[in-house]
C-alpha cells in the first residue's frame, strides 16, 4: 500500500508532537535531577543533625577525660610528696632517737662525776699525791667517756644569765658586775648533741640598793 502523502498539516503535527516529546524528556530529567538534589541535600542535613550531637558528646567525654587525668596526675603528686615527707620524718625521728639514746643514761651518770669533782676538791694538803692523781684520773676518763658520746658541760662563770640553761639558784647584790651576771657556779650543766639534759645551777647578781 502506498504510503499517503503528507500535508503540510501533517508536517506541523509531527512537529508539534516531536518537541512536545521532547519537552517532556526535557522536563523529566530536569525532574530527576532535582529530585537527586534534594536527596543530596537532605543526607547532608540529616548527617549534620546526626553527627552535631555525638560530637558534642564526645568533646563532654574527652574534657571530662582530661578533667579526670589532671585530677589523678594531682593527687599522684600530693601522695609522692606526702611520702616524701613521712620519709624525711621518719629520717629524723631516727636521728633524734640516735642521738639522745643515752640522755637518760647520762643524767644517771652525772651525779657520779659530781661527786668526782667534788672529792677531788675536798682533798687537803695531807692527801697523797697518788690518791690525788688516781681520783683525776678517774674525773677525766668519765669527762673523755662523755665528750665522745656528745656531752658538754655548761660552766658559765662571769657569763649572763641564760634562763633556758642556767637555773638562778639565788640573787645577790654586786655593784662590781651587771645585773643578771652569773657570780658563781654551784653546779655544773650539762649538753647532749645540743639538748639541754642539766641546767646549771647559778648565782646571779643584781643591781645595789
Amino acid at each position: 500500500m502506498a504510503k499517503e502523502p503528507q500535508t503540510p498539516l501533517d508536517d506541523e503535527l509531527a512537529r508539534q508532537e516531536q518537541e512536545a516529546d521532547v519537552t517532556e524528556q526535557s522536563a523529566e530529567e530536569r525532574l530527576v535531577e532535582g529530585e537527586l538534589e534534594d536527596l543530596i541535600d537532605d543526607d547532608v542535613a540529616l548527617d549534620g543533625s546526626v553527627g552535631s550531637p555525638e560530637a558534642d558528646v564526645l568533646a563532654a567525654q574527652v574534657e571530662e577525660l582530661e578533667q579526670s587525668l589532671a585530677e589523678a596526675k594531682d593527687q599522684a603528686l600530693r601522695a609522692a610528696a606526702e611520702a616524701q615527707n613521712v620519709r624525711r620524718r621518719a629520717e629524723q625521728e631516727a636521728e633524734k632517737a640516735r642521738k639522745f639514746a643515752l640522755e637518760k643514761f647520762v643524767k644517771e651518770l652525772l651525779p657520779v662525776v659530781d661527786s668526782l669533782e667534788k672529792a677531788l676538791e675536798s682533798m687537803q694538803e695531807d692527801a697523797s699525791d697518788v690518791h690525788r692523781e688516781g681520783v683525776s684520773m678517774t674525773l677525766k676518763m668519765q669527762l673523755d667517756v662523755l665528750n665522745k658520746f656528745g656531752v658538754e658541760s655548761i660552766e658559765p662563770h662571769g657569763e649572763p644569765f641564760d634562763p633556758q640553761v642556767h637555773e638562778a639558784m639565788a640573787m645577790v647584790p654586786n655593784p662590781e658586775l651587771d645585773p643578771n651576771t652569773v657570780m658563781d657556779v654551784m653546779q655544773k650543766g650539762y649538753l647532749l648533741n645540743g639538748r639541754l639534759v642539766r641546767p646549771a645551777m647559778v648565782v646571779v647578781s643584781q643591781k645595789a640598793n
